[in-house]
């Protein structure tokens, strides 16, 4: 009782804190409109740039935190009915030696000189626009979610950007459409926004607002004000992205057929508020995606694969709920069946967005049967409140249900993210927690999950700590459970000292990192303990790391780890080091190496992985990672090998073409897929998709399937 006491009044305190705390002062610029649009060609030589007053003074945030930016940069901000139109000129000592080594769109430019805008149009600190380019006018852009210091790259917006080097640098001339973001009604408006500069060769970082190494570039709190809108209107638009497929696909040896492959389709985007989008979707295809990297496991538990489909990518960080060991609501559950098989998507809903102090995300779905797995429909709702000035409640429902035999599971879940962006003056500290259950035909009782942590995400001191609990009955199916019936702990303490000398930029020491694992009765199942007694960062960011690890597994039945070995029931105790080292991104060719050597059941295993990238210009860069385990255990020794390479050329911005080749020892499988990707102008897509599975069986190579398609997806806006 006295602790619960303790903690609420914690809480109480930090709530008044962050209520009084406000915004320190931010630098403001002030839109200027005007009555004709600009041309797009990256000059920035029209008489209406001269109109409006620039955005200047950025400070380094890195290497030399609050001086003043060894290079000048100006932003100046026009629009008018339709476009926002922001003009960025990057003054430069010595332009012969800017960096710019990608076209690719989404590509996210690491390693190139490249300037980056966030607009937080709700002006709430909570959600941000971001867009970047670099000085050969390479796009990519994403959403921010506060206070994830990462921004969701897979949202795709419809803008354009036109650069040009010149003679005193490099300047960027942007267009975003306002149908493209999302704001309030208001005949005035006020938004935050920030800028950031990397000028590479100098591993210098730069920022209009927001500079500190507690901040950054996403770091909506820290932004700067825009202001000067008036009577702009998002509208209520539609938005067609109709397609059609067209393809080949044959299969050899038993499987000897040829299939004709014809699909059309129909995605459509409707604003019903200005910020309240409905979509809907026909015949959904996803035929342009990358195949996932085929990875060879070693757990007794589940791999987790990131979602790629730009469908369920919109929205996304709405519908997240929990962590990836373990979530309530999990988008690859749809449209892809048990054994990682496609099945075919009919047709489905969402509404995403914001109503007031609420963000809503409602979904629905339906996919048809293919061989053993029924015709399924998946229904999500996720509503979350914003309270304080950066936190947030909410709930989400789930339901898997099967029209054939009746068969329903559903998931029900309530959590909460408290942030506080002014702790003890200008630090950030973070509550997040949530509790969760579901129903399933069959199973009762035990069919709760639940997590509470809590983060303190600073320069000079790191800590993170968490509790969770998975019931065995917690079943939720269309959602990710790595590990059920657990009680997990645990948490890690970094301290990175900057010194300030020795070209390091600071140095990473983590004296503990835990996570302590037992099942429902308390018995200890897995624990694993990191120490980290040297890690570093170099000012010319390379990054090396060697940690001491200790951990323990307990098998209550036997284990096939490989090929018919068997490792017996009982416990384990591993004794580990390794060795981590990055390159720096910037360089023509860079790479990173990855070696963890020591016990392993009854016997040993060694971890080598290595990863290298060659970027030969801005047009043709090579990857190539490897991976191998070699084991060694009392019931058999074995090895496992994994290659992948990428292969990406760029024509221009508008057009590239990407092959992706993998291997591993376990599936004997060479898997080629390429992709040519050209935009015929914002928004419309073609894309030419060729895939062909090679058996390597026996040493031998023979064919197994080959697809060749082609897909146009159009778009049109209204």
């Amino acid at each position: 009782m006295q602790m619960k006491f303790r903690f609420i009044t914690l809480i109480m305190v930090l709530l008044s804190v962050q209520a009084v705390s406000g915004e320190t002062n931010r630098p403001v610029i002030t839109a200027v409109r005007i009555t004709s649009p600009l041309k797009l060609d990256g000059n920035l030589d029209e008489p209406q740039w001269k109109l409006a007053q620039p955005a200047e003074n950025f400070k380094q945030r890195e290497p030399e935190n609050g001086a003043p930016a060894t290079e000048r940069t100006e932003v100046r901000i026009l629009y008018d009915q339709n476009n926002l139109y922001i003009g960025v000129w990057c003054d430069d000592s010595q332009p012969g030696k800017i960096i710019a080594n990608s076209l690719i769109r989404d590509s996210r430019l690491t390693g190139d000189d490249r300037f980056t805008i966030v607009l937080d149009t709700y002006h709430d600190h909570r959600t941000g626009f971001v867009f970047k380019t670099n000085p050969k006018g390479a796009r990519f852009d994403a959403y921010q979610y506060a206070p994830e210091r990462d921004p969701n790259s897979n949202w795709n917006g419809v803008w354009d950007v036109r650069t040009k080097i010149t003679k005193n640098g490099w300047q960027a001339e942007f267009l975003i459409p306002f149908k493209t973001l999302r704001f309030r009604n208001l005949p005035d408006q006020t938004w935050g926004i920030n800028f950031q500069r990397i000028i590479q060769r100098k591993n210098e970082e730069d920022l209009w607002s927001g500079w500190a190494h507690n901040e950054g570039i996403t770091y909506l709190s820290a932004a700067g004000q825009l202001v000067g809108l008036i009577n702009i209107r998002r509208g209520h638009q539609i938005e067609l992205f109709p397609y059609i497929k067209l393809g080949i696909q044959r299969g050899y040896e038993e499987n000897s057929s040829q299939i004709i492959l014809k699909k059309t389709g129909l995605n459509i985007k409707y604003g019903v508020t200005p910020t309240l989008t409905a979509d809907f979707t026909v015949n959904t295809d996803f035929a342009q995606v990358e195949a996932d990297r085929a990875r060879i496991n070693l757990t007794r538990f589940n791999l987790y694969y990131p979602e790629k489909r730009e469908f369920f990518l919109e929205g996304a960080n709405i519908f997240k709920f929990g962590k990836h060991s373990s979530q309530v609501f999990y988008s690859r559950r749809i449209g892809i069946s048990e054994n990682g098989e496609q099945t075919p998507i009919l047709g489905g809903a969402r509404l995403t967005g914001r109503a007031g102090k609420y963000s809503i995300g409602l979904l629905n779905i339906e996919t048809a049967q293919k061989g053993e797995t029924p015709e399924t429909n998946f229904a999500v709702a996720r509503i979350q409140r914003n309270i304080l000035s950066q936190s947030k409640i909410g709930i989400i429902a789930t339901q898997k249900y099967i029209p054939k035999n009746g068969y329903t599971n559903r998931a029900f879940g309530g959590d909460f993210n408290l942030y506080f962006n002014h702790f003890l003056g200008d630090k950030n500290l973070a509550f997040y927690g949530y509790l969760a259950g579901t129903q399933t035909p069959g199973l009762h009782g035990n069919n709760l999950a639940t997590h509470f942590s809590v983060d303190y995400p600073n320069d000079f001191i790191d800590s993170y700590w968490y509790y969770a609990e998975i019931q065995p009955g917690f079943n939720p199916e269309a959602g990710f459970v790595r590990r059920k019936g657990i009680r997990q702990g645990g948490g890690a303490f970094r301290i990175t000292p900057r010194p300030g000398r020795w070209g390091i930029r600071k140095l990473i020491f983590k004296p503990i990192d835990i996570d302590y694992t037992t099942d429902m009765s308390g018995v200890p199942v897995s624990i694993g303990y990191e120490l980290r007694p040297l890690g570093f960062m170099t000012q010319s960011e390379d990054y090396f790391e060697f940690n001491i690890q200790k951990s323990f597994e307990r098998l209550d039945e036997p284990f096939n780890i490989y090929d018919n070995i068997i490792i017996p029931a009982g416990g384990y105790w591993f004794n580990h080091l390794e060795i981590q080292y990055q390159s720096n991104p910037g360089k023509f060719f860079s790479g990173a190496f990855f070696m963890n050597w020591g016990n392993f059941y009854t016997g040993r295993r060694t971890v080598l992985s290595i990863e290298g990238l060659t970027k030969f210009n801005s047009h043709l860069s090579i990857s190539l990672n490897t991976k191998w385990n070699r084991i060694r255990l009392k019931e058999g020794s074995f090895q496992t090998q994994e290659w992948s390479s990428r292969i990406r050329y760029a024509f221009s911005t508008r057009l590239d073409a990407r092959a992706f080749v993998q291997w591993n020892n376990e599936d004997q499988e060479l898997n080629l897929n390429f992709r040519l990707h050209w935009i015929p102008n914002l928004g419309s897509h073609f894309y030419l998709v060729y895939n062909h599975l090679v058996s390597t069986e026996n040493k031998l190579l023979r064919t197994e399937n080959r697809t060749l398609i082609l897909k146009l997806n159009y778009f049109f806006r209204w």
